[in-house]
C-alpha cells in the first residue's frame, strides 16, 4: 500500500500508515502494567462486583482532567459520558499505546492523551469514505502540536491496515453497531474479519474495550444499522469467537428505562441511551 500524508495547518494526518509509526517497539508497558495485564488475561472472564462498578482511580480520573474545557470536551460531555470512570474500568496508565478506533472528534483521544502521558502513544483512527466532520473540527483538537503523542489516521477505503503485535488497548466507542451495519448491508469488511485485524494488531494480554447502544435481548445484528444498537449477548458471542476472553463488564452508563425500539438519535433518548461498557482481553500464549 502507499502511504500519503495530508496535512491540515498544524497537523499531519496520514492515510493508512500505521506500519511507518513504528509505535511496535517504541512505547511499551512497565514490567508492572505487563504483569498485571497477563494475570487479567490468564483469569479473564470471572466478573466479579468490582468489575461491574469500577471506579474511578485518582489519577486516570485526574489526568483525564487536566485539559481545559473544549467543543470536544466539556463538563456535560463528561457528566453524559463518565469517561473518567470508563477509561478507569478499562484500567488505562501511563506508557500505552492506544488505538482509539474510528476515533470521530476525537473526544476520548484528548482525553487519552493525557492519561497515557508523553511516554505513550494514541493512535486517532478514522475511516476516510465516512469521515463526517468537517475540515475545521478534525484541525481543532490537533492544532499546532497541542497532543504530541497523537497520531491522526485517515484510512482511503475503510479496511483496516494494522500494524501487528502493537496496541495495548484498542478503544471501540460507539463504532461496533456501524461494523456490524456495514457488514449487513454488504458495504464493509465483516464483522469477523474486523475483529480478526484488530486482533492480530494487539499485544498478548492486551484490553480491547466496547462501549455501544443495547438493543433488546435476542435482538437480530440488522439493528446495528436501522437503530444504532447491539444485543450485548450479540456482542461477547461474536468477538469471543473471534479468540478474545470476556473479561468484564460496568453499568456505568446504563439507562434501564431505555426504549429499545427507538433509534439512539430519537430526541426522546438522544444522549440518554442505554450503554454497555464491555471488557475483552487478548489471551496470553
Amino acid at each position: 500500500m502507499n502511504n500519503k500524508n495530508w496535512s491540515f495547518p498544524g497537523v499531519l494526518i496520514r492515510f493508512a500508515a500505521l506500519s511507518v509509526i513504528g509505535l511496535g517497539g517504541c512505547f511499551q508497558l512497565d514490567p508492572a502494567g505487563s504483569e498485571d495485564l497477563a494475570r487479567g488475561a490468564a483469569s479473564a472472564g470471572t466478573v466479579t462486583a468490582a468489575d461491574r462498578l469500577h471506579p474511578p482511580s485518582a489519577t486516570v480520573a485526574q489526568a483525564a482532567g487536566r485539559n481545559p474545557p473544549s467543543s470536544l470536551s466539556d463538563g456535560e460531555r463528561e457528566r453524559r459520558r463518565k469517561v473518567s470512570q470508563v477509561m478507569a474500568f478499562y484500567r488505562i496508565q501511563s506508557g500505552m499505546t492506544v488505538l482509539d478506533l474510528y476515533s470521530d472528534g476525537g473526544y476520548y483521544t484528548e482525553q487519552l492523551s493525557s492519561v497515557v502521558g508523553h511516554s505513550g502513544r494514541v493512535v486517532a483512527y478514522n475511516k476516510r469514505p465516512d469521515q463526517r466532520l468537517t475540515g475545521v473540527e478534525i484541525e481543532n483538537p490537533y492544532a499546532e502540536g497541542r497532543f504530541p503523542n497523537v497520531e491522526v489516521i485517515l484510512n482511503e477505503d475503510g479496511q483496516l491496515d494494522l500494524p501487528p503485535g502493537t496496541f495495548d488497548l484498542v478503544l471501540m466507542i460507539q463504532v461496533l453497531h456501524d461494523i456490524y451495519a456495514g457488514s449487513e448491508v454488504g458495504g464493509g469488511p465483516s464483522v469477523a474479519n474486523t475483529l480478526a485485524e484488530i486482533y492480530r494488531s494487539m499485544r498478548p494480554g492486551a484490553v480491547l474495550g466496547i462501549v455501544d447502544h443495547v438493543a433488546a435481548k435476542g435482538a437480530p445484528a440488522s439493528t446495528g444499522g436501522t437503530l444504532h444498537r447491539l444485543d450485548p449477548g450479540l456482542i461477547k458471542r461474536d468477538v469471543t469467537a473471534a479468540g478474545f476472553l470476556f473479561d468484564g463488564e460496568s453499568d456505568v452508563l446504563r439507562n434501564f428505562d431505555d426504549d429499545y425500539t427507538q433509534p439512539v438519535f430519537n430526541e426522546s433518548i438522544r444522549g440518554r441511551s442505554d450503554r454497555i461498557v464491555l471488557r475483552f482481553r487478548k489471551p496470553v500464549r
